[in-house]
């Protein structure tokens, strides 16, 4: 019995070295262990609850409109206003080729969206409840659709602020 533990715990090093070589070079700022995980559980709590866009063309669109976002005063006569864009940006970092995704952080700076690498865009995906691999997703604090109860949106508020936090503080040593 041992000896069957000791070997998942080894095929599972070997698995997490594979994901740590396919990395891209400018996967930076690489989430760790701890805020993978923690990543990963604020992606799956907002894939159930409709609060995620999955894919490049997704991310981009909502990233761009996020910052030239319409708002009605009258409820007649639109006039543009700059609305803030609330998310986290999480991106794979094994994307081959890399140009896919290379201007994503970069749209995710100008808009001060806060973004991170995960190392595997299977586990990404697996998050955000999807059976394809997916390069990045943008969590967002309010669903597409309808409403959440209070206490729901509460506590993915507090998980995403957790989340947001630690990616700023891990961007601010970066750089």
């Amino acid at each position: 019995m041992g000896s069957d533990s000791e070997a998942e715990k080894s095929h599972q090093k070997e698995k997490d070295k594979k994901k740590t070589q396919a990395l891209a070079p400018i996967a930076k700022p690489l989430a760790g262990k701890k805020l993978c995980k923690r990543t990963l559980k604020l992606v799956r709590r907002a894939a159930e609850h409709k609060c995620l866009k999955r894919g490049v063309k997704e991310v981009v669109k909502s990233i761009r409109r996020g910052q030239k976002g319409m708002q009605s005063t009258t409820g007649t006569n639109p006039i543009p206003v700059q609305v803030p864009m609330v998310g986290v940006c999480v991106i794979a970092g094994n994307i081959s080729p890399i140009d896919v995704i290379t201007h994503v952080p970069i749209l995710c700076e100008e808009s001060d969206i806060p973004y991170v690498y995960v190392p595997s865009k299977e586990d990404l995906a697996n998050a955000g409840a999807t059976k394809r691999p997916t390069c990045c997703v943008l969590v967002s604090t309010k669903p597409a659709k309808g409403q959440l109860s209070p206490e729901e949106q509460e506590k993915l508020k507090s998980d995403y602020d957790q989340v947001a936090a630690e990616v700023s503080e891990l961007a601010s040593s970066l750089f």
